[in-house]
């Protein structure tokens, strides 16, 4: 994974113009049902906040592109779960890893239309909320809402933590690209995190369907 993002950040520097595409990419793929799983937009974006920091990139070559992605990304992983509605657990990799849903679905059921707010910053819960919502019956307009609401506020989040990362690396350490130290320290914290967070999640959802009569 590491060497993928490598390559990724090494190519956006390198031509600016492929920027906000390849960002709006990465950002859907984190932002739909079970891609999320498999591109690290977030790294990538908190890279990306680097090579704004050094003068490489601007923010408007990432920022908008990722929010629409991540908008993108979430509305089609709903209109999906609306369509399928429980036939989604018929389908890989659900079939084989159903706790994905139920995780999903007792997230839902505790926090609501927030959860898909919520959802967004949560790695282990990301790949499944929008579709979640779209299966339980959440109404379009307040899906979309915070659908909107929480691209608008993620992409510049993660931005901004690359951005003041690599200026406090600079200064602190004379670190001048800071993008490969942070890739190490991103990939690192989030198997780590994502791991943690998965095994927590589902051991909670196992206990609540245990404690069911």
């Amino acid at each position: 994974m590491q060497g993928f993002i490598d390559q990724t950040i090494a190519f956006i520097g390198a031509h600016g113009s492929w920027a906000g595409p390849i960002i709006l990419v990465f950002a859907f793929g984190e932002s739909f049902a079970v891609l999320s799983l498999l591109l690290p937009a977030t790294a990538v974006l908190i890279a990306a906040g680097t090579l704004i920091q050094t003068g490489t990139l601007s923010p408007w070559d990432v920022i908008p592109w990722a929010i629409a992605g991540a908008i993108l990304g979430d509305a089609v992983s709903y209109w999906i779960g609306v369509w399928l509605q429980d036939r989604v657990e018929r389908i890989w990799p659900f079939t084989r890893h159903p706790q994905m849903l139920r995780t999903g679905r007792d997230f839902f059921r505790r926090w609501g239309g927030l959860s898909v707010f919520i959802g967004r910053f949560l790695g282990p819960i990301r790949a499944v909320i929008p579709l979640v919502a779209g299966m339980m019956g959440m109404r379009h307009i307040p899906f979309q809402v915070a659908n909107v609401a929480s691209g608008i506020v993620w992409a510049p989040v993660w931005v901004g933590i690359g951005w003041f990362a690599g200026e406090a690396l600079n200064r602190i350490f004379g670190i001048e690209d800071a993008a490969p130290v942070l890739i190490i320290l991103i990939v690192v914290a989030t198997l780590v995190g994502a791991a943690a967070a998965y095994r927590l999640l589902t051991r909670k959802s196992k206990s609540s369907h245990e404690d069911r009569p």
